[in-house]
C-alpha cells in the first residue's frame, strides 16, 4: 500500500530521521525530458533550513538543465546566496517547468542580482553551446560559475539493445555538452571562476540497466580530472558531484512505475534524496572561501554507498 505524502511533509519526516525509509507512488512518464510539475509528490527544490549568507554575491552562474530536478535546486540555492542565475531547458518539453523555475528564482533573487534568464537550447551541439554562453555574457557581462548538469537516461537489458542513434544522443547530451560549454565559457572566465560537472554514483559502481548513461558519467569523472589539471595554472577550479538516487523527473521518465516506487531502496540509507539535499554540494564547490583547495575532486552525496575512488 502506498501513502501519498506532500513534499514538505516528507522533508519534515526525513529531517527528523535521515535514515527513515521513503517510498513513492508508482508512476511513469512516456517522454524525456521528464516533467517535474506532474510528479507526485513534487520534488523538494529548497531546504527550509537554508540560511543564506550571500556567499555568491556578485557572481553569475549558468546551470544546464536548470528547469527541474537537481538543476532547479542548484539554481535556487545559488540565487538565495546572491548569484545572478541563467539556466538552459528543452523548449516545448520543459516550458511549464521553466516557467515555474523562473517564478521561484524571481522570488529568491537578492538585492544586487539581475533577473534570471532561461535559455532554450539543445546543448548536444557545439554551435548551440556557443550561443548559450554568448547570450549569458551579453546579458550579464560575465560568467563565474558553470554547472554542467543536463542529462538523459534510457534503460536497456543488454548492450545489444543500444542503437547507434541512442548511444550518440546520450553522449551528446551528457558529455559532449560539457566539453562544448566549458570550451566556450573559458573564453570569459577569470581567476576564481569554477566549473562543476554532474556525474553519478553509476560511474563508480556501474549500472547494467543504463550502460550508455553510466559510460557518460564515467567519462565526466575523467573529464573533470583532466580539465582541472589544464586549468589549475589559470586559478580556475573544476570539480564534480556524483549523486546517488534522487527524486527528479529523470526517474519516472526513464524507469517503469514499480522501479520508481522503490527508488533508493538499494542504498544504505534506504531512501532517495531530495534535490535540495544535493544542491549544497554545488554551493560548496562554487564558493571560493569554502572550497578554494578543491580541484579535480568529486563529492559523493549518495546515501551511504562506499565508492573508494
Amino acid at each position: 500500500m502506498c501513502i501519498l505524502v506532500h513534499a514538505s511533509e516528507l522533508h519534515r519526516r526525513l529531517a527528523q530521521d535521515p535514515f527513515k525509509e521513503s517510498k513513492f507512488p508508482p508512476q511513469a512518464q512516456e517522454t524525456q525530458p521528464g516533467k517535474e510539475h506532474v510528479m507526485n509528490p513534487l520534488p523538494q527544490a529548497t531546504h527550509p533550513d537554508h540560511n543564506p549568507t550571500n556567499k555568491l554575491q556578485g557572481k553569475v552562474a549558468l546551470v544546464t538543465g536548470g528547469d527541474s530536478g537537481i538543476g532547479r535546486a542548484v539554481c535556487l540555492c545559488f540565487a538565495k546566496e546572491g548569484a545572478t542565475v541563467a539556466f538552459t531547458y528543452v523548449k516545448g518539453h520543459e516550458d511549464r517547468d521553466k516557467d515555474d523555475t523562473l517564478k521561484m528564482l524571481l522570488e529568491a533573487k537578492t538585492g544586487g542580482a539581475d533577473d534570471p534568464l532561461a535559455i532554450a537550447a539543445d546543448i548536444g551541439f557545439d554551435e548551440n553551446c556557443k550561443q548559450v554562453i554568448d547570450l549569458v555574457v551579453k546579458e550579464y557581462g560575465r560568467l563565474d560559475v558553470l554547472v554542467n548538469n543536463a542529462a538523459e537516461q534510457h534503460l536497456t537489458n543488454s548492450v545489444e539493445e543500444i542503437t547507434q542513434q541512442q548511444l550518440q544522443r546520450v553522449f551528446e547530451t551528457n558529455i559532449f555538452s560539457q566539453f562544448f560549454l566549458a570550451k566556450h565559457a573559458l573564453k570569459h572566465m577569470k581567476e576564481g571562476s569554477c566549473i562543476i560537472n554532474s556525474s553519478s554514483v553509476n560511474a563508480y559502481n556501474g549500472n547494467p540497466e543504463a550502460l550508455d548513461y553510466t559510460a557518460t558519467k564515467g567519462a565526466i569523472v575523467a573529464f573533470t580530472r583532466g580539465l582541472s589539471q589544464q586549468l589549475v595554472s589559470r586559478r580556475i577550479r573544476v570539480n564534480g558531484v556524483a549523486a546517488g538516487p534522487v527524486w527528479t523527473p529523470i526517474q519516472p521518465a526513464s524507469k517503469p512505475a514499480e522501479m520508481v516506487q522503490h527508488l533508493g531502496c538499494e542504498v544504505p540509507m534506504n531512501r532517495a534524496a531530495q534535490p535540495s539535499e544535493i544542491a549544497p554540494c554545488y554551493l560548496f564547490l562554487a564558493t571560493c572561501q569554502d572550497s578554494s583547495y578543491f580541484t579535480g575532486q568529486v563529492l559523493h552525496p549518495n546515501g551511504g554507498i562506499i565508492v573508494n575512488a
